[in-house]
């Protein structure tokens, strides 16, 4: 699963620690969905969709063979 976690990031100028404190979860779960590592739950997911105000679907797109 691919993901812009990192760009919504920059362009909120938002650190990881500070994304991880919002959404409850330590800097390293955020650093591991940023590097595709961890797929998040989608009460997570959500929480990020929340945080940077666009559809969930904008942050995660499916990479082909996933569907």
């Amino acid at each position: 699963m691919k993901n812009s976690i990192k760009v919504e990031r920059a362009r909120n100028s938002i650190t990881q620690a500070k994304l991880a404190e919002m959404t409850q979860v330590s800097r390293q779960t955020i650093n591991a969905i940023e590097l595709g590592k961890y797929v998040p739950s989608a009460l997570l997911a959500l929480r990020l969709a929340n945080i940077f105000n666009v559809a969930v679907e904008e942050i995660f797109q499916l990479e082909e063979g996933e569907m």
